[in-house]
C-alpha cells in the first residue's frame, strides 16, 4: 500500500513549493493563527492553474468552535459545491454539535453534495466527546478519511488513540494523523499506528522581503512558508 504525505499549505507560493518538494496531496487553507479557514475564489483558482497534483480545500468559514449556525452551514454548502465546480479532487470540513458530537445530520448532507469529491473530517474531530463513537458516526456519513492528532495538540502523543482508532476502522476509513508530525517522529508514529497517510505543514517562517516599516506601527510582517528540505525527508522515510 502506498503511504501518502499531505501538505497543509496556507498561501499560492507554500503550495508551488510542496509540489516541487515531493507532496502527494495538499490540504489547502487560509489563516493559520486561527487553525485554517476557507481559501478565497482567487487563491483557490490560482492553484488549479498551478498545481497538477490533488488538491484538498479546507471549508471553514471562521476560526473558533466547530457549531456552525443554518448562515454558516448555508455558506459551506456553497463553498463545497464551488469547489466542486472548480474541479478539486476533494474537500476538508468538520462539524459538531454544542454537546462536542458529530452533527451527522449535516455531515451527511455535505458528503452527498460533495460526491464524488473525496471527504476528508478535520481536527473538529479532537474536540468531539466521544472518539470512538464518533469513528462510527463518521463512517455512517461516508467521509473517505479523519485528520486527528489522537485528541491531544502533538500527534506523538495521542499515538495510542490514533492506533485504537486505526484498528477500529478496520479499513473502512483512512486515519490521517497530524499536528506535530515531522520527521523526528514519523517513523515511530508509522510503526506503532500502522497509518499509511500522514499530515503535516512542515512550517517555518521567513523574513518579509518588505524594505519599509513603520515604526510607529510594528507588526510582525513574518511569512509563513515550508522547509522543503523537511517534506523531502518524511516522504523518504514513510516509504522505506
Amino acid at each position: 500500500m502506498k503511504n501518502i504525505l499531505e501538505i497543509c499549505v496556507f498561501n499560492i507560493s507554500t503550495a508551488i513549493a510542496a509540489e516541487k518538494a515531493g507532496a502527494d496531496r495538499l490540504e489547502l487553507c487560509e489563516n493559520y493563527a486561527n487553525g485554517g479557514t476557507t481559501p478565497s475564489y482567487g487563491f483557490l483558482k490560482t492553484v488549479k492553474e498551478k498545481i497538477s497534483i490533488p488538491v484538498f480545500p479546507m471549508i471553514r468559514p471562521r476560526g473558533g468552535d466547530y457549531f456552525h449556525s443554518e448562515d454558516e452551514f448555508n455558506i459551506i454548502q456553497k463553498d463545497v459545491l464551488l469547489c466542486k465546480e472548480l474541479g478539486f479532487e476533494g474537500v476538508v470540513f468538520g462539524l459538531l454539535k454544542k454537546d462536542g458530537s458529530i452533527d451527522t445530520e449535516k455531515i451527511k448532507r455535505l458528503v452527498e453534495i460533495s460526491y464524488p469529491l473525496e471527504v476528508t473530517f478535520h481536527r473538529a474531530f479532537d474536540r468531539c466527546i466521544n472518539p470512538l463513537q464518533s469513528l462510527e458516526e463518521i463512517i455512517e456519513c461516508g467521509c473517505q478519511r479523519i485528520l486527528t492528532s489522537g485528541q491531544v495538540p502533538n500527534v506523538i502523543n495521542g499515538k495510542d488513540l490514533i492506533k485504537q482508532l486505526i484498528e477500529q476502522a478496520d479499513e473502512r476509513i483512512i486515519i490521517m494523523p497530524g499536528s506535530g508530525l515531522r520527521s523526528s517522529n514519523v517513523v515511530e508514529l508509522k510503526e506503532f499506528t500502522g497509518a499509511t497517510e500522514f499530515h503535516t505543514s512542515a512550517r517555518k517562517v521567513i523574513p518579509s522581503p518588505t524594505t519599509f516599516i513603520n515604526e510607529k506601527i510594528k507588526e510582525d510582517f513574518s511569512i509563513d512558508f515550508i522547509d522543503e528540505e523537511e517534506i523531502k525527508k518524511i516522504k523518504s522515510l514513510i516509504n522505506q
